[in-house]
């Protein structure tokens, strides 16, 4: 009912590119540090980075602060 075909698809791309042309630069830097953002967050938290990560809550000595 709604299916796009190759022909829309360049269609739209061909209509984006004409009216955003000036913000493609900036569009690129975006996705490219959200992409990055995104490898680090995959990556998560070393525990070197994150002192509570060390101590172990079942420790008999471990005080709540």
């Amino acid at each position: 009912m709604f299916g796009f075909s190759l022909g829309h698809m360049l269609i739209l791309l061909v209509v984006v590119l004409l009216f955003n042309a000036r913000r493609l630069p900036e569009l690129g830097s975006a996705l490219g540090k959200g992409i990055g953002a995104f490898k680090k967050g995959l990556e998560g938290k070393s525990h070197e980075d994150d002192p509570l990560a060390l101590k172990d809550p079942y420790d008999p000595n471990h005080k709540d602060s």
